[in-house]
């Protein structure tokens, strides 16, 4: 082999050996490019999915804080509503029971529920009874009857002008007061069965 066919088959080898490096090189750097664009793309899209998250959360928080504001406002309007209904109850309340106790059918009734109401809680013997206007004579004289025949031992009857409507029964120092001021003294009480029959009504 000549000199210059050894050098030529050097000068091969040593090309084929950069090739090799090189293509090695090459195929390194581009399964480096290949992992770092795949990395690049995997952090890319779990960014995306974070930032979506965190506006998927805070569309969320929104969107609730919409409902509890909205619940709230809803409460209050509720609530300005029953206040609203409750003072028209308490301005009609005082005409709608001086309405029952001129009619007769209601007055009796009014003077039962009374009358019921003292022989559960007061004691027997002297009982007085003090009525606003109104009243017929027919009507107290059967409620002294009952009254009397039902354990009472003496009865009597004062009509006051001041009463509004209903009666007040007296016996030993107790009172039962089915006055209109005296039905209506407890205001919160009634202000609750008012709201409670709205409730039920609507």
């Amino acid at each position: 082999m000549t000199l210059e066919s050894r050098t030529q088959a050097l000068l091969d080898l040593v090309e084929d050996d950069r090739r090799t490096q090189c293509a090695a090189i090459i195929a390194g750097a581009e399964q480096q490019a290949a992992a770092a664009l795949a990395q690049a793309r995997a952090e890319a899209r779990a960014r995306v999915r974070e930032a979506f998250a965190e506006e998927r959360a805070r569309a969320q928080e929104r969107v609730a804080a919409a409902r509890a504001e909205l619940q709230t406002r809803r409460r209050l309007h509720e609530q300005e509503q029953a206040l609203a209904w409750l003072a028209l109850g308490w301005q009609r309340l005082p005409t709608a029971l001086r309405q029952r106790w001129a009619d007769g059918t209601a007055r009796r009734r009014w003077v039962d529920a009374a009358l019921g109401e003292a022989q559960r809680v007061l004691a027997q013997g002297r009982w007085s009874v003090e009525h606003a206007p109104g009243w017929p004579v027919a009507e107290r004289e059967a409620v002294a009857s009952r009254v009397l025949a039902q354990g009472a031992t003496a009865l009597s009857f004062n009509e006051q002008a001041g009463l509004d409507a209903g009666l007040r029964i007296l016996a030993d120092r107790n009172v039962v007061d089915a006055t209109l001021a005296g039905l209506t003294a407890d205001r919160e009480a009634i202000g609750a069965r008012l709201l409670g029959e709205l409730g039920a009504s609507s």
